[in-house]
């Protein structure tokens, strides 16, 4: 409307500038007004062209002549003036209707506000199975509604407020979150598409792409076979890359980099999302998957030391994890990837520098990572089914099998997340970890000699007494940049027969060493 309202002003303006040129030449250029049979003439070349009226003796009338030229462009001006004034009472009328407009967006702001008390569409099912989502459902999905910026409205301290804003805001459906999933040659990828339909509470809130490398024919016939119940794009450039003569044996490491940034950059800039969930195509989703990442969306948004949410828990073997405990969930410093969520303004820093292969280590790079963390579960809500892979079935067979995957759903957006948020959680987390008792790895081993009820804190100093005790206490002991997996100020949380163990720095701990990598 004011573009429009613009344009008419503009047009106002031309049509009166030009106005005035063509009088101007139309006054200058017409013959005068004489008496009949005297001397006028306007013929090009004759000896009176442009003539002038002339007085007695020929001579020309020149005062006469300028003030009947002046007499007409009076009325001219007059003429001119009513249109200005036309002109002006029209923009008046404009002006009032832009203030009306703006006091309208002004209250629209305060609509937004009130929805923090006031929820005025109703959340979407927690769970929904293959066999109920029925088309009324997609199609009557409710229109979004104003959200509140969570980074104005929760403080970092935290209050009663604080978790009535979470919970407004994980009940507000608007935001949709698309699952990205990273394909290429496994026909297998039917099982996580499956899984993902069979669970999708909404496909018009959680929308699947399917991004597929390689050309494998039979794996798109595969992908195809779901119609519209996915979306199918194909990375279009399928060349080896160029490596040193020593990196010919990773080039499948650098066609997944190259296939990632492709595939992120359609997600946010072709399909403009504000976020997705990335999975790929050996991983199989818990029933509460949806929940899990619907929930933590606001939580992500609103703590700027986060900078992802992961579904995967690197220590979630059966033995390691409390099966009683499904709605357990930390930060952790370690990049788990398998199943994550990313936000556009964190691909928009790391997409200018995303590296040419390795990417899941590269982002666990202290350059990439800036003391950030991520959220994780107690119990994974994916595993991963595919030893075939580039990675030659690395951990697979004495670790990623033996995952387990949580099969009770949680309803994670009833419940109030806000404890994850850096200062509360860390306050809490350094009196849980310092507050238990200290034990020896032998007392744990041996068990009888225990003091005091679980939980227990076994504390390591250097790179060799971690690797040791992890080894000894069946958790991964490797390290990234000097992060062990799953760790969170350095500390690794996990069950070990049964009881929980913290294998821990000494107190006061401030940082990582990246030699220990």
């Amino acid at each position: 409307m004011v573009r429009k309202k613009g344009s008419l002003i503009l047009c106002g303006a031309f049509l009166f500038v030009a106005w005035n040129a063509l009088l101007l030449l139309y006054l200058w250029g017409r013959p005068p007004i004489g008496r009949l049979g005297e001397g006028v003439g306007a013929e090009p070349g004759g000896k009176d062209e442009w003539a002038l009226g002339r007085g007695k003796g020929g001579r020309v009338n020149l005062a006469a002549e300028v003030i009947r030229l002046a007499e007409e462009v009076e009325i001219q001006l007059e003429t001119q003036k009513e249109l200005l004034k036309q002109i002006e009472s029209h923009r008046a009328v404009w002006a009032r209707q832009r203030d009306v407009g703006k006091r309208e967006t002004e209250d629209t702001k305060e609509v937004k506000q009130d929805v923090v008390h006031q929820p005025s569409t109703p959340p979407l099912p927690l769970k929904v199975g293959v066999d109920d989502v029925d088309q009324a459902h997609v199609k009557n999905t409710p229109k979004p509604v104003p959200t509140v910026d969570l980074h104005q409205a929760i403080g970092i301290k935290g209050d009663i407020a604080e978790s009535n804003i979470l919970a407004t805001s994980v009940g507000n459906p608007e935001v949709v979150v698309p699952v990205l999933v990273i394909a290429c040659d496994r026909v297998t990828v039917k099982r996580s598409l499956d899984r993902l339909i069979q669970y999708r509470p909404s496909a018009a809130l959680y929308p699947i792409i399917v991004s597929q490398d390689c050309g494998h024919a039979e794996t798109a016939r595969v992908i195809g076979s779901y119609g519209d119940q996915v979306t199918h794009i194909r990375q279009p450039d399928l060349s080896d890359i160029r490596v040193r003569p020593e990196h010919r044996k990773f080039q499948g490491y650098y066609k997944i980099a190259r296939h990632y940034h492709w595939a992120l950059n359609q997600v946010f800039n072709t399909f403009s999302h504000s976020t997705v969930v990335i999975v790929e195509d050996d991983l199989e989703v818990a029933p509460d998957f949806f929940e899990y990442f619907r929930a933590l969306y606001p939580i992500l948004r609103a703590d700027p030391t986060l900078w992802c949410v992961s579904a995967w828990n690197d220590n979630g073997r059966d033995a390691l994890v409390d099966p009683s405990k499904a709605e357990l969930l930390y930060r952790t410093d370690f990049f788990p990837g398998l199943g994550w969520m990313l936000l556009k303004e964190m691909w928009n820093e790391l997409e200018p520098k995303w590296p040419s292969a390795f990417w899941d280590d590269w982002m666990r790079q202290p350059e990439q990572r800036k003391d950030r963390s991520c959220i994780r579960p107690e119990i994974s809500r994916t595993i991963t089914f595919g030893r075939k892979g580039v990675s030659l079935g690395q951990f697979f067979d004495q670790y990623l099998r033996y995952i387990k995957l949580n099969t009770e759903f949680v309803p994670f957006t009833k419940q109030d997340l806000s404890y994850l948020l850096k200062e509360k959680y860390d306050e809490n987390f350094k009196k849980e970890i310092y507050g238990t008792h200290l034990v020896r790895i032998e007392d744990l081993q041996q068990g009888g000699s225990l003091r005091g009820a679980a939980p227990y804190r076994v504390q390591y100093s250097t790179r060799d007494s971690f690797k040791v005790f992890a080894r000894n206490l069946g958790v991964m002991d490797d390290l990234k940049s000097g992060v062990p997996r799953t760790g969170y100020r350095g500390v690794v949380n996990f069950l070990y027969r049964g009881q929980r163990v913290f294998l821990a720095p000494p107190e006061g701990w401030t940082k990582y060493d990246v030699s220990w990598s």
